[in-house]
């Protein structure tokens, strides 16, 4: 079984057409609905979570891009799911944007197959991506609805290396334990808390620098087309029908990202998708070559 933690802030429309793809009995799903959103929005989300069992909202907060409270959000699901139910044995975390590629009877098959493989994008930061240092090596403070980056300098943990990664991730619940409960795990809490863009580094850092978390694969299972944002920076692009094809010959579990107001066909491409053989047979062999590929070697924590 899989608990699912979902990151809300817009296109109620949409997420329920997403959640009917991912709900399946047995599964447990927590949601977070951001408190920017609006009263109308979280009351419209959870009269719609009524009738589903096994899916909880968690404290509506703010969750501010480049901020810890993207981090502490997903440690709350994290805590929620875990008291929830003994019965789900990984965690996937989404956004109200992504959309399923396979099915849960897929999906599930594809996690049992791999009981010890944490799915998560991990490189060394230090090697792999010096230009964002600036995020780890000066104290952030989040406030005021902004990040502010004091210029106060510090060193990183120490005995550790920064790991960088997405925000996006398939792993154990052994893991998500050891996340929320372990006293080991909470100096990389304290750490991250004054960072820039601390979902894409704090769970990377955290798995990569802890013993006994299994086979770490470098590739987080998502289908996400990067463009570029600004100056230095990066964004999904908003997938349409015409990536269609694509979308449903891709070997991933998910993709991101989506929005119903650009074009809502591709949600109806998508839906026949899941009802069909190739997104519902889990063959092994098949599914297991890509990872070699998206990672030139899985990592083990160091």
């Amino acid at each position: 079984m899989i608990g699912y933690f979902i990151l809300l802030h817009r296109f109620p429309e949409q997420f329920k057409r997403m959640f009917r793809a991912i709900y399946a009995p047995g599964n447990c799903y927590v949601i977070h609905v951001d408190k920017g959103s609006g009263a109308k929005f979280a009351a419209d989300i959870a009269e719609f979570l009524k009738p589903y069992q096994g899916a909880a909202i968690i404290e509506s907060k703010k969750a501010l891009w480049g901020g810890y409270s993207l981090v502490d959000a997903e440690l709350r699901g994290m805590a929620k799911l875990l008291a929830m139910s003994s019965s789900w044995t990984h965690y996937i975390n989404l956004s109200g944007q992504d959309f399923p590629l396979k099915s849960q009877t897929y999906i599930r098959d594809f996690l049992r197959a791999n009981p010890r493989r944490q799915f998560i994008r991990a490189r060394d930061q230090r090697t792999a991506r010096p230009d964002t240092l600036n995020r780890v090596n000066h104290v952030w403070v989040e406030a005021l609805g902004r990040m502010f980056r004091t210029g106060v300098p510090r060193p990183f943990l120490k005995g550790a290396t920064p790991f960088i990664g997405t925000q996006w991730k398939a792993v154990s619940r052994s893991f998500c334990q050891f996340a929320v409960h372990h006293p080991t795990a909470e100096r990389f809490k304290a750490f991250y808390r004054r960072s820039f863009i601390p979902d894409e580094g704090f769970f990377q850092t955290l798995i990569m620098n802890s013993l006994n978390q299994g086979e770490v694969i470098n590739d987080d299972l998502r289908t996400v087309d990067w463009i570029p944002y600004g100056k230095n920076q990066l964004c999904p692009r908003v997938f349409g029908a015409a990536d269609a094809l694509r979308l449903t010959l891709s070997p991933d579990l998910f993709a991101r990202k989506f929005a119903i107001n650009k074009d809502p066909v591709i949600f109806d491409l998508l839906e026949a998708h899941l009802k069909t053989a190739a997104a519902n047979d889990y063959v092994g062999d098949i599914a297991l070559q890509k990872l070699p590929t998206k990672a030139a070697a899985a990592l083990t924590p160091q």
